[in-house]
């Protein structure tokens, strides 16, 4: 019982001792500023927003409010920060809590800017709108990406510094680890390159009718490593984009009107002024349709083939898409059959004439017969 006694009056001398007076300061300080804080949260910071709404550039809306969480903790920091500089704490304490005020400060601006440059963020909004029905936006949520992990390696990077660590081996280390990494993945490192000038380019966009070397199909999907496209066949051919950067690539989706190419062979016995009708009868047929461009039209005596007179008929859709363009493709050529049957025009077929010569021998046993 004595012991506890003792124990308990050691106990109540310190409590006496303690400097009640600045720590009631100290309580007091950090009670103002959280009142501030919610003062300044509730009214002053909705009533900025409010003003900078009614500007025209946008910016200086966007970092208020990316940076409105941070704020809030930025209070709470420093009025924990004032009251503690009002205790009589010993000067190497002070510096510790010094430095783990300034760490907490460059978290908080890291964040705050870390939240601005998300791809979901305000800021990147209306770069997201001007590219949405136009172009695939990659672009936008790459170089947010880029950016975040940035800063957030340079926070890292300057708290160290501020805590008296030797970040220089630490950078090295770094980039000795990623000449190691690329020496091992030059593939992926590859495929990554080429997917960003796939995304700096812009050969082609999800959706898009693609022809390579390598592939023929729709693009379904682009990443950073490869691009995914259903063919034709409706199977799923995933594509390096290494491969991709160096090959010719061709948009058919980039078409403003499609083609049409044919040839028409008639036979060799077909009269010239029948050839010449026939060919005025074609241009007047594709002049008179309105789903046919008229820019260019051509309706040429091509050649003399092997066994045809070939008519050569060259011209465009205005349509693009594939299944209008098979009907009117359909139209034409029995529009062109009509028109044959009408000027009394047959196709040639592949024919070969075989003409035998007779020899001397064969001609005197003939004789000797007769």
């Amino acid at each position: 019982m004595q012991a506890y006694a003792d124990f308990w009056m050691e106990w109540q001398t310190r409590i006496v001792e303690l400097p009640w007076i600045d720590i009631g300061v100290a309580v007091l300080i950090a009670l103002l500023v959280f009142a501030f804080r919610k003062l300044f949260t509730t009214y002053i910071f909705r009533f900025i927003l409010r003003m900078t709404h009614q500007s025209r550039s946008q910016l200086f809306t966007n970092i208020l409010v990316s940076f409105e969480r941070p704020i809030r903790m930025f209070f709470a920091v420093v009025g924990i920060y004032l009251a503690l500089l009002y205790l009589p704490i010993p000067w190497d304490s002070m510096t510790i809590i010094n430095r783990l005020y300034g760490s907490i400060l460059i978290v908080l601006v890291a964040w705050g800017t870390y939240k601005l440059l998300n791809t979901s963020s305000m800021l990147f909004n209306p770069m997201i709108k001007r590219l949405e029905g136009k172009e695939d936006n990659m672009l936008v949520p790459f170089l947010s990406r880029v950016i975040r992990i940035i800063i957030v390696a340079l926070a890292f990077t300057i708290i160290l510094s501020s805590w008296g660590f030797n970040i220089n081996g630490f950078v090295a280390g770094l980039g000795l680890g990623g000449l190691a990494f690329a020496l091992a993945a030059q593939d992926m490192v590859a495929n990554f390159i080429g997917g960003i000038i796939i995304v700096v380019e812009r050969p082609f966009k999800r959706g898009d009718w693609i022809y390579t070397p390598t592939v023929e199909g729709i693009v379904e999907d682009i990443s950073f490593r490869s691009t995914k496209v259903r063919t034709f066949a409706d199977s799923i051919v995933i594509v390096p984009n290494n491969t991709l950067a160096h090959e010719a690539i061709t948009n058919w989706s980039e078409m403003r009107k499609r083609e049409i190419n044919m040839t028409l062979g008639i036979e060799y016995q077909t009269p010239r002024e029948q050839v010449l009708q026939l060919r005025e009868r074609l241009e007047e047929m594709l002049n008179s349709r309105d789903d046919i461009d008229k820019e260019l039209i051509l309706v040429q005596f091509k050649e003399f083939n092997s066994s045809s007179l070939d008519l050569w008929v060259y011209c465009f859709t205005k349509t693009t898409a594939f299944l209008e363009w098979a009907e009117i493709k359909e139209e034409l050529n029995l529009e062109i059959i009509r028109i044959l049957q009408e000027e009394g025009v047959q196709f040639a077929y592949p024919t070969q004439s075989i003409y035998i010569e007779k020899t001397p021998e064969e001609n005197y046993h003939m004789s000797d017969n007769n």
